[in-house]
């Protein structure tokens, strides 16, 4: 079970990994790099999120990258907003491992 120290919250793994990022960059860089994309809480640090995939995806993570990613302003009709603050995780699985999205 991963604990969140800094927030003094206890996530389990499929709190942590919020949704895969399937977009073209990230199916090549999962053809070429065996590197993976997910959209994660975004108080988790960098061993929670590589025990939650590990967990959830029963492979073996290699290296976890992370990725403060700031909401972007955005227009309906007459009225501006500022989309979410979100966190993005690149995970590095080892050559023998896969995960399959489709």
């Amino acid at each position: 079970m991963a604990e969140l120290k800094s927030a003094g919250l206890i996530l389990e793994p499929y709190q942590i990994i919020l949704r895969p990022l399937v977009t073209e960059k990230g199916v090549h860089k999962a053809n070429r790099n065996n590197s993976y994309a997910f959209q994660v809480h975004a108080d988790a640090n960098k061993e929670e999120i590589k025990d939650a995939v590990e967990t959830l995806f029963n492979v073996k993570v290699v290296k976890v990258n992370t990725q403060n990613r700031h909401g972007k302003p955005r227009r309906f009709k007459q009225r501006l907003f500022k989309t979410g603050n979100w966190k993005k995780a690149i995970v590095t699985l080892h050559d023998e491992h896969r995960i399959d999205f489709f």
